[in-house]
C-alpha cells in the first residue's frame, strides 16, 4: 500500500485531499498558511487534522528510510 492511501485510510480523508497536503507541505507550506488559504485543495481540512497528517507522514517516511 502506497504512502497517501495508507495516510487515507488512517485518518479517513479523502486521498486526493491527503495527497494535495502531502504536496503542500513537501513544497514548504506552513500548517496554519494550508488550513487558512488552501480549504478548497484539503477538503476543509483544520489545523488538528493536518497536524495529524503531518506528524503521521514523518513518522512513516522515516520508518521507511530506517527500512
Amino acid at each position: 500500500m502506497d504512502l497517501i492511501q495508507a495516510l487515507a485510510a488512517e485518518l479517513g480523508k479523502d486521498p486526493r485531499h491527503v495527497e494535495n497536503v502531502v504536496h503542500l507541505l513537501d513544497e514548504g507550506n506552513t500548517i496554519p498558511f494550508i488550513s487558512r488559504y488552501r480549504k478548497e485543495a484539503t477538503g476543509g481540512m483544520d489545523d488538528v487534522a493536518l497536524r495529524a497528517l503531518d506528524e503521521r507522514l514523518s513518522y512513516l517516511r522515516n520508518l521507511e528510510q530506517r527500512k
